[in-house]
C-alpha cells in the first residue's frame, strides 16, 4: 500500500520509518536538506530508534519501503492514506491553535487525490476535524491523535498505549476507515505488543475507534493531565525548597501510596517541548463558556514555577555580589526540553533565562546544537570547559554528569537525575 506522510518531525518521521516497515512510504517535507538526509538514510532529528532503524536500512539490514520528496504530486498521487503531521503552534493572539499548515496540506493534497483518506496527526482544537469536513464539504478525513515523548518517537509508536483513531460514528465508510488505519499502525509496532496482556484482562494494543471530536478531546486532556503532574510536584518542590525540607524525602513518601505511583515525579523548571504548553492553553481556550478551575490553575502554575526558579537563580547571584564578586555571570547549560534531545522550542529554561536577563544579569548559553552566535541577545558557546570557567551559577533543568566537577555552581531541581 502506498501511504503518503506531511511532515517530518517528531510524529511525521516516527510514522513513515514505522508504515515504511510494511508499506512503500513517501515523506514530504519543504525543506530541501531534510529530504536528502533521509533518502540518505540518516536522521534529520535526534531519536534512538529513528537512527537505529534508518542506519540499519542504509546497511541493509532492516526493509523500509521509505522515500522523502519536495514534490506534493510525487507524495500524494496514488497514496490510499494520507497522513498530515504539519506543525500546529499555539497562536496566542488568536487563542488557538494556528492550522493553517493542516489545511494548506489538505488542499495540496486534494489537487492530486481527491480520494485518499486524510489522517490529521497534529494535535487540533477540539471538534476541529468535525468542522473542517463541514467546511470543505469532504467526508474522507479522519483524525488520530499521538502519545509520543520527544526523542522517543519511534519507541513509542512501536511500544504504544493504545491507538485512537477519530470517525464519525454515523458514517460507515469513515469508520471502517478508521480502523484500517488503526491496524496499519498496530502492525508496525513491536511483534511482542500484539500478545502483550494489559492491566484491564485484555490481550495486544487496545485499538479505540471514536468520534473524531472525542479523539481530539482525548488528545488534549491526556496532555494536560501530564501536565498537571509535573505542575504538582513542581509545586510540591516550590513547597519544600521555600521552607527548608528535603523534596525527595516527600516525594518519596507520597509517591509510594499505589494510587500515586513513582513515576513522573523528578521536579523540573516547568513543563515545556513541543506540546504540553500548548495543549494546555487549548484545552483552556475550549472550556470557554463551560465552569473550569483546575485547568486555568495549571497553566497560572507554570508561570509562577518559572517566576520562583528565576527568584532562586537572582537570590544566588546576589549573594555573590554581596560577597564582593563583581558582575557575577549566569550560565544556562542547555537550551534543550531534556535529556537526549536536541529541541528547545518551548523549553522551560528559556523562560528562567528570560527572567533573570530581565534583571539585568549577563547569561552565557551552552547548547552544543544551536549554530548562532547568540540566543536571545546571549552570547553561545560550544566550548564547555570555558563556560565552566566563567560562569558563576550554572542553570541546568536537567543534570549532566559533564557538571560534575562544577556541581558547587550548578542550580538544578533535577532530584533524581534521570534520563
Amino acid at each position: 500500500m502506498k501511504i503518503a506522510v506531511a511532515g517530518t518531525g517528531y510524529v511525521g518521521l516516527s510514522l513513515a520509518v514505522l508504515l515504511a516497515q510494511n508499506n512503500e512510504v513517501h515523506a514530504l517535507d519543504i525543506v530541501p536538506e531534510k529530504v536528502e538526509k533521509i533518502n540518505r538514510f540518516e536522521s534529520p532529528i535526534q531519536d534512538a530508534e529513528i537512527e537505529r532503524f534508518l542506519v540499519e536500512a542504509k546497511a541493509g539490514k532492516r526493509v523500509l519501503g521509505l522515500k522523502a520528496t519536495t514534490n506534493p504530486s510525487e507524495a500524494y498521487v496514488g497514496a490510499e492514506f494520507v497522513v498530515v503531521a504539519t506543525p500546529t503552534n499555539y497562536d496566542s493572539d488568536r487563542n488557538f491553535f494556528d492550522t493553517s499548515s493542516v489545511e494548506d496540506a489538505i488542499a495540496a493534497i486534494r489537487e492530486v487525490n481527491p480520494a485518499a483518506w486524510v489522517v490529521i496527526k497534529s494535535t487540533v482544537p477540539v471538534g476541529y476535524t468535525a468542522s473542517l469536513r463541514e467546511r470543505l464539504s469532504d467526508r474522507r478525513i479522519i483524525f488520530s491523535p499521538e502519545f509520543l515523548r520527544e526523542s522517543r518517537a519511534l519507541y513509542d509508536n512501536l511500544h504504544p498505549s493504545r491507538i485512537v483513531v477519530g470517525a464519525p460514528k454515523d458514517d460507515v465508510e469513515a469508520t471502517a476507515a478508521a480502523k484500517r488505519f488503526a491496524d496499519l499502525l498496530a502492525h508496525g509496532a513491536d511483534p511482542a505488543e500484539l500478545e502483550r496482556a494489559n492491566a484491564d484482562g485484555t490481550v495486544g494494543i487496545p485499538r479505540l475507534v471514536f468520534g473524531t471530536t472525542e479523539a481530539e478531546a482525548v488528545k488534549l486532556f491526556a496532555n494536560t493531565y501530564l501536565a498537571l503532574r509535573v505542575a504538582y510536584f513542581n509545586e510540591l518542590d516550590t513547597y519544600c525548597e521555600a521552607r527548608g525540607l528535603s523534596t525527595a524525602d516527600v516525594i518519596e513518601g507520597v509517591c509510594l501510596e499505589p494510587r500515586i505511583g513513582g513515576y513522573y515525579n523528578n521536579p523540573s523548571f516547568g513543563y515545556g517541548g513541543y506540546c504540553l504548553p500548548k495543549d494546555t492553553k487549548q484545552l483552556l481556550a475550549n472550556y470557554r463558556d463551560v465552569p473550569q478551575n483546575l485547568i486555568e490553575a495549571i497553566v497560572e502554575s507554570n508561570r509562577t514555577r518559572k517566576d520562583f526558579i528565576a527568584e532562586q537563580v537572582v537570590d544566588r547571584i546576589m549573594g555573590l555580589v554581596y560577597a564582593g564578586k563583581l558582575k557575577p555571570v549566569v550560565g544556562v547549560y542547555r537550551l534543550t526540553m531534556k535529556s537526549n534531545s536536541d529541541n528547545f522550542r518551548a523549553s522551560s529554561i528559556q523562560g528562567i533565562m528570560k527572567r533573570v536577563k530581565a534583571k539585568g544579569v549577563p547569561v552565557v548559553v551552552y547548547e552544543p546544537t544551536l549554530d548562532a552566535p547568540e540566543f536571545f541577545g546571549s552570547e553561545v558557546t560550544h566550548d564547555l570547559v570555558s563556560f565552566k570557567r566563567r560562569c558563576d551559577v550554572i542553570v541546568a533543568n536537567r543534570w549532566s554528569d559533564e557538571l560534575t566537577d562544577v556541581a558547587n555552581k550548578v542550580y538544578t531541581r533535577d532530584l533524581f537525575k534521570r534520563d
